[in-house]
């Protein structure tokens, strides 16, 4: 891998401001472009990225120079200004995945994967060895609490040993470039992919991790089992008893040690387990694990809670998938008289996809008192078709007797939910790539307070 300048195109991007950040703290010359950023958008993340020394230039060509390696994630077009004045120039070009395959195989590295669940197992597992005094390295798809009060964006982090946790992602196929020396399955549902689809990737990714763990609830991993470490409530080498889910947080022993989360719902609670699992793979022993997992704080947009006014609680969630959806749902539903929701659909592609899934999600999720708003679909360019709509998912929703309304303008959403909610309500706002999003929670708060 060169030695000179790197290059971030979309460096605000979740996945690339972590490797901008994890390069440029290991002292790299590391540049950067985002159209957003252009825009007048992310001014935190372009601070925080300016305060470890990634410079930004805007996304017209000018940052690119002959002796730099230019890095893309597949959100970047092949006619995007930095690339093709790389090409004109004859820099190299190379995709995300590929470079962090590169900084993977230079170290001892546990990826995490599944279709649920990555960001805050990952977050959770760097956690847990960070206490363990194993100093491991983090290139994550969410920020931590930890490290953004440390002054870093929060998803990335350079420790002194050779342990590096990042996450797998199946969605574009990319976790088949890796080997790790731990690699961890979480679960397997429907979600850019088919289920079968995705369980091929998982078995590449099988034979090319040194030892896998395995969560043994999650259905369609059995044939995963065999030879690795497990983990489960139902079942697993690392069993979970007495699970207690909570308004605010659950309650499990593991290997007679007892845990206590301050993460909702009993979604964390396997995450939690999945984590401590891979931990104790690693050296970690389970005391450390829960101590650790006790004082975990969540990752950004997993169950963030934004604030309260009026007895309304807001609350900011990535969930984009369907079982994502009825994972939060179901956490919200125990801390809540009713629920508004608000979710923004993350393309046309996943969209039409998934459709029947999502209409299933929200129909055997929602309650009669609660109520859903859906804006359009969040849409970043590309030659997708645009042959699926928010309007026909509300449509089809209130034909199953959901309160569900398509409302293309944000703010007139915000504006019904402060007209309508009542005190003991939660305001659930799901989506995910639109970084937008958080400001949308914050500003649903601003309203009720008003």
């Amino acid at each position: 891998m060169t030695s000179g300048r790197l290059h971030f195109t979309g460096v605000c991007g979740t996945g690339m401001s972590a490797l901008a950040q994890f390069e440029a703290l290991r002292g790299r010359e590391v540049t950067g472009s985002d159209r957003s950023a252009d825009r007048g958008e992310q001014a935190d993340a372009v601070r925080r990225l300016g305060a470890v020394g990634v410079k930004l230039f805007p996304q017209d060509g000018s940052g690119v120079s002959k002796d730099a390696l230019v890095v893309v994630s597949t959100a970047i077009e092949n006619d995007n200004r930095d690339v093709s004045r790389a090409k004109e120039l004859g820099a190299a070009v190379v995709h995300r995945a590929d470079f962090l395959a590169g900084l993977a195989a230079r170290r001892r590295t546990v990826a995490v994967a599944g279709t649920s669940g990555k960001s805050t197992v990952t977050g959770m597992l760097f956690e847990i060895l960070e206490a363990a005094g194993l100093s491991p390295s983090l290139i994550a798809g969410a920020n931590l609490p930890g490290l953004r009060a440390r002054g870093l964006v929060g998803n990335a982090a350079l420790g002194a040993s050779d342990l590096l946790v990042i996450e797998a992602d199946e969605s574009d196929g990319t976790l088949t470039r890796y080997e790790p020396e731990l690699g961890l399955l979480l679960n397997l549902s429907k979600d850019h992919k088919e289920p079968a689809e995705i369980a091929s990737l998982f078995r590449e990714f099988r034979a090319r991790s040194k030892a896998l763990v395995v969560n043994a609830d999650a259905p369609g991993l059995e044939e995963f089992l065999p030879g690795a470490v497990s983990f489960g409530f139902r079942a697993g080498d690392l069993r979970g008893v007495g699970l207690q889910v909570l308004p605010r947080g659950s309650r499990f022993e593991a290997g007679g040690v007892s845990f206590e989360l301050s993460v909702p719902g009993a979604y964390n609670a396997q995450n939690a387990l999945a984590a401590a699992a891979a931990a104790r793979a690693l050296g970690a022993p389970l005391e450390v694990a829960a101590k650790a997992l006790g004082n975990f704080r969540g990752v950004g947009r997993r169950f963030q809670v934004v604030g309260s006014a009026r007895g309304v609680e807001v609350v900011d969630d990535f969930a984009h998938n369907p079982e994502k959806i009825r994972a939060v749902l179901g956490a919200a539903r125990l801390r809540a008289k009713r629920v508004l929701a608000v979710f923004q659909l993350h393309g046309f592609s996943p969209a039409r996809f998934m459709k029947a899934e999502f209409l299933d999600a929200f129909t055997d999720c929602l309650l009669p008192g609660d109520a859903l708003w859906l804006p359009d679909i969040y849409y970043v360019g590309g030659t997708a078709a645009k042959d699926v709509c928010a309007k026909d998912y509300a449509d089809a929703l209130v034909a199953r007797g959901v309160r569900a309304f398509h409302q293309p303008d944000r703010r007139r959403i915000a504006d019904d939910i402060a007209r309508v909610a009542r005190e003991g309500d939660l305001v659930l706002v799901m989506g995910a790539r639109d970084s937008s999003l958080a400001d949308f929670a914050q500003s649903i708060l601003e309203r009720l307070r008003a």
